[in-house]
């Protein structure tokens, strides 16, 4: 007789992280529109909610044992369709220089598609420390580059986003300088 061993069940999909990412993911559209129509401060509003469901998609999972691998695929995936829809808008809307799209945009695919192909390879490459601080730079950037600011603000502004892109790139950099550091 072959015993069974009892294995912890899975949480279900249908789960509330699992649906404040979705919903990330359905607004993503709405907001892309009101960036494009230049309703700035709807614009402003909706980016900082959908920015809060990702933080309490992933502060939910972990404390209420909801993790997923529904979870651990779209969640990274709705902040990276936000954050490049988000600049691609401000882009054409036109208040945010296109080189910084492309330099975040770069480093942001670029180290996705690197970890997928880490994954496939048997390492998990998790998220640093600066991997969270350039997160939370690009976030307030953007919304400063959403809120109607007086005119003033915009060397600040930029200086803020110039912050975001730096920290962007030299993390990414950094993830290849470890996993060379790990490999050796």
């Amino acid at each position: 007789m072959v015993e069974s061993v009892m294995q912890p069940d899975k949480p279900s999909n249908w789960n509330l992280p699992n649906i404040l990412t979705s919903l990330r993911i359905l607004f993503i559209p709405v907001f892309a529109w009101l960036v494009l129509s230049e309703r700035w401060w709807w614009a402003f509003g909706l980016f900082v909610a959908l920015m809060i469901t990702d933080k309490l998609d992933g502060d939910i999972a972990r404390a209420r044992g909801l993790v997923t691998d529904f979870g651990k695929i779209a969640d990274p995936i709705a902040d990276k369709a936000l954050m490049i829809t988000a600049l691609v808008t401000l882009n054409i809307a036109g208040p945010l220089p296109v080189w910084i799209t492309v330099v975040i945009v770069v480093r942001e695919l670029g180290i996705t598609f690197w970890r997928m192909w880490m994954l496939r390879n048997g390492r998990v490459v998790p998220a640093s420390r600066g991997g969270k601080i350039k997160t939370a730079l690009q976030t307030l950037a953007v919304g400063l580059y959403l809120c109607p600011l007086p005119g003033w603000m915009g060397l600040p502004v930029y200086l803020v986003m110039l912050a975001a892109v730096a920290v962007t790139v030299i993390t990414g950099v950094q993830y290849l300088l470890d996993a060379e550091k790990a490999n050796k």
